[in-house]
């Protein structure tokens, strides 16, 4: 594990046993599952993704990020309700949204904010080790988590996956290379991600999605991510079958993110 993932996971702890004081695992857990407004309101995020591939189209889950650890501040006018708008008119399938504080300066109301402001189906982007963490993503109004397989080992992987989808979340799990994804094969969810960034050098590279793919049964959807900046690197991935993508960066850094998007995936 690299060093920076193993600092975020520490914080991350600790953030945890934080919010455990201040509200219960078993306050949350009730107040979750007794809120059938909450379940009423779920979107379909697998469906959203899959609906927009079958038409022919890239299946996109546009990412609002303010920052990185690697690249500091990326967009200082920040309104993830403008940004979450503006995905939405220009075609996004879905939205991710970072809710770490600490080192992608995100926030629970960021993703309050780019949901309450647009139909589309939202992931909780952030490092999942807990199951409190995901009744928080789904009191928050996320409909799908993520989880990052370099993070977690496969017995809690499992368990996050089981409740994420007995709240009627979607998952996509995360890989970076052969060994992980042997271990995201056992599980259920469809919706399988293939981070072209290195998480120990930050180095990225699209190699790292095509080389993985031989080894990707046909029923998962795969999405591509990190790495795609310009109209060839789509094109490169749909040559090749993968039709799913989660963008943050590139969008970002254009002054209309929505606009941005429908350039790179015309």
């Amino acid at each position: 594990m690299s060093d920076i993932l193993t600092k975020i996971l520490d914080v991350k702890a600790d953030e945890i046993s934080a919010a455990k004081k201040y509200q219960s695992f078993s306050s949350l857990r009730n107040e979750v599952e007794s809120n059938s407004e909450l379940r009423a309101g779920l979107r379909n995020f697998e469906g959203s993704l899959r609906h927009k591939i079958n038409a022919g189209h890239a299946g996109v889950i546009a990412e609002i990020k303010k920052a990185s650890p690697s690249k500091g501040v990326i967009r200082a006018d920040f309104n993830p309700a403008q940004i979450a708008a503006s995905y939405t008119q220009h075609g996004a399938a879905c939205l991710s949204v970072l809710t770490d504080v600490q080192f992608f300066q995100g926030a629970p109301e960021y993703l309050k904010q780019a949901r309450a402001a647009c139909t589309l189906p939202a992931l909780r982007k952030d490092f999942m080790i807990d199951p409190y963490q995901i009744y928080q993503a789904r009191s928050w109004g996320a409909d799908a988590i993520l989880l990052i397989v370099a993070a977690l080992d496969v017995g809690l992987m499992r368990e996050l996956e089981a409740i994420a989808h007995e709240l009627g979340m979607a998952v996509l799990v995360e890989v970076h290379n052969a060994e992980e994804l042997s271990a995201a094969l056992t599980l259920k969810t469809a919706l399988l991600g293939i981070n072209n960034r290195n998480l120990r050098t930050f180095d990225v590279s699209l190699e790292n999605t095509i080389a993985l793919l031989p080894r990707i049964p046909p029923e998962k959807l795969v999405i591509t991510e990190s790495g795609i900046a310009v109209v060839d690197d789509v094109k490169r991935m749909r040559d090749v079958n993968v039709n799913g993508f989660l963008v943050g960066e590139a969008f970002m850094r254009a002054p209309e993110p929505g606009v941005e998007m429908a350039r790179l995936f015309a």
